[in-house]
């Protein structure tokens, strides 16, 4: 008999936000890329155990095109969705606006907003 193990009812399990973003660079950028720039600018600001405790997570991404505005050919939009506990959103929102460079190339990395549910993350701040 093969045994399943139990799903945590969710008056247990952890409560999580969802944090809207929007980086442009020069370059194209990857959803590793993304994770790498994150992952590294926690690892500077909080260590491995802080940035363990954000659980951090890149739900979705979206590349944005600058088609109307010809001053913007040469740079990359892109908009995406972390997920994270709930107590770590002030910290998780400290480290966005250290991220600068990647790879020597300048990097704008910023929040757009906080959302309780992936839904309404991409209805209020994504706007697709």
């Amino acid at each position: 008999m093969i045994q399943k193990l139990k799903i945590l009812p969710p008056t247990i399990r952890d409560k999580k936000r969802y944090i809207a973003f929007e980086v442009t660079s020069l370059g194209r950028l990857s959803r590793d890329d993304i994770i790498s720039m994150l992952l590294d600018g926690s690892l500077y600001l909080f260590g491995a155990y802080g940035t363990a405790n954000f659980e951090l997570w890149v739900v979705k991404l979206w590349k944005c095109t600058s088609e109307n505005n010809p001053e913007t050919i040469n740079e990359h939009r892109m908009k995406g969705i972390l997920r994270c506990r709930r107590g770590e959103v002030d910290s998780l929102k400290a480290v966005i606006p250290t991220i600068t460079n990647f790879r020597g190339e300048p990097v704008v990395f910023h929040t757009l907003g906080i959302s309780g549910t992936i839904k309404s993350a991409i209805k209020n701040f994504i706007k697709l």
